[in-house]
């Protein structure tokens, strides 16, 4: 049976010599694989660079919910990326979330909410010009919030240390070495109290930016099962100082 849904590319990788498989964050049924077949043959309807990293798609598909990997009857990318793959710095805040993402979402079962937020916070990073510098702060800490360890906000105030274990505020200094300082927190809460339109307004140095972003990895190295080290990281860093 066909149906129609929007995706989000996460991974494509090479099946046969004209073939691929692609993973897709899909609106209705959750993270998929399809088997795409011929797209690298000259006369394919679907284009190969329309399966880049975090491109937003509208899809055909067929789905069978015992199969493993599924297939796709049409695709195409919608909307087309205006800036995306011609900003370095775009290109770069896009490669490192789309890794974070891929380590981070393994569901199966559709979520419409954390797929529309997904979805907006892309075609958003694709029209801005100000404030992408702290773009990938507010994603990942707003990302937080559809994985269930959002930052308790109880205690935020100043001269409270952030918990990365935990995952709360505290007068009390833990006992160990996973927390920010008072400082450090908050810069963490301004980030957290900020949204998409008003990023620019946040005035933070490039060592803290890269120290917080340390930080926010470690969090989710906490939280999530398996993350492991994110490479990509190192290159969104070098590209932004």
């Amino acid at each position: 049976m066909l149906h129609k849904t929007r995706g989000i590319v996460f991974k494509t990788t090479d099946y046969s010599e004209s073939s691929v498989v692609v993973q897709v964050f899909t609106e209705t049924f959750g993270l998929q694989s399809y088997l795409i077949n011929g797209i690298k043959r000259p006369k394919s309807k679907i284009r190969l660079n329309s399966l880049q990293p975090l491109h937003l798609l509208d899809m055909v598909v067929y789905h069978k919910t015992s199969g493993n990997i599924q297939r796709v009857s049409e695709l195409r990318h919608q909307p087309v990326f205006l800036s995306i793959p011609y900003d370095i710095v775009k290109s770069s805040i896009t490669m490192f979330l789309n890794e974070v993402l891929y380590k981070s979402l393994k569901q199966h079962e559709a979520d419409e909410v954390l797929f529309e937020f997904l979805f907006h916070a892309i075609e958003i990073l694709d029209s801005i010009s100000n404030g992408l510098a702290n773009f990938h702060l507010y994603f990942l800490l707003r990302l937080t919030r559809f994985l269930g360890f959002y930052p308790d906000m109880t205690l935020a105030a100043s001269g409270t240390y952030f918990d990365l274990i935990d995952g709360g505020y505290t007068r009390m200094q833990p006992p160990h070495a996973q927390i920010l300082e008072p400082q450090f927190a908050a810069v963490w809460t301004s980030i957290l109290n900020s949204n998409f339109d008003d990023l620019d307004n946040l005035k933070i140095s490039s060592s803290d930016r890269k120290f917080l972003l340390e930080k926010i990895l470690d969090y989710y190295r906490n939280h999530i099962e398996g993350f492991g080290q994110i490479r990509s990281h190192e290159v969104l860093e070098e590209v932004l100082s």
